[in-house]
């Protein structure tokens, strides 16, 4: 009688994945993954237009060569490795904090934290808000986090806890991403999310 290993194999992003099966594969992930292949070059990520594409087919329709999908390809598997957040905490990254610190400075904010939330939308249940926050309410749970406070209401904190807050910056478009470890479904577009 032969003993059976089971073997985990770990996925990994390739060419002949659609968009639409990446952003399902990894929805705790889907809105920094999204934000990549829109730097890249496939602008209709967003507009659920081409989610069934392959990325090697996208690319090749968006004129980009071997060499450029290689590179998304190598970019989104990146993103797969990158440290996962603390599980107990909510964080921001360090680019994220120096951005909002910039933004508070400009609107005249200086040592307002953040208010981190979510509301019901978008094509798979709820969607994320960041907005400003002069400080905590009674119902608040606070983290700090490269010394900004984040302020979320307690009914909603054990849903977001371990969240990694981050500020991307592209071509196409900018801003804050989540990436949250208790999303189970994501949207094609990666912009809403489901548990």
């Amino acid at each position: 009688m032969s003993e059976s290993k089971e073997t985990t194999e770990k996925v990994v992003i390739h060419k002949n994945m659609t968009i639409k099966d990446i952003l399902s594969l990894f929805p705790h992930k889907a809105q920094r993954l999204s934000q990549e292949i829109t730097n890249a070059g496939l602008n209709c990520v967003g507009c659920h237009a081409a989610v069934w594409e392959t990325l090697e087919a996208g690319m090749l329709s968006h004129r980009m060569n071997e060499a450029d999908i290689e590179r998304l390809v190598q970019r989104l598997n990146a993103l797969l490795e990158e440290e996962e957040s603390d599980a107990t905490s909510i964080t921001l990254t360090p680019r994220a904090a120096e951005k909002y610190k910039s933004i508070l400075a400009e609107e005249g904010k200086e040592g307002w934290g953040i208010r981190f939330a979510e509301k019901f939308g978008g094509c798979n249940g709820f969607e994320y808000i960041l907005d400003y926050s002069e400080k905590a309410l009674p119902a608040d749970r606070v983290f700090v986090s490269c010394g900004v406070e984040i302020h979320v209401d307690d009914y909603i904190a054990d849903h977001l806890l371990g969240s990694l807050i981050d500020y991307v910056d592209g071509l196409h478009s900018s801003g804050f991403k989540v990436s949250n470890p208790h999303v189970k479904s994501s949207c094609g577009c990666g912009h809403s999310h489901g548990y």
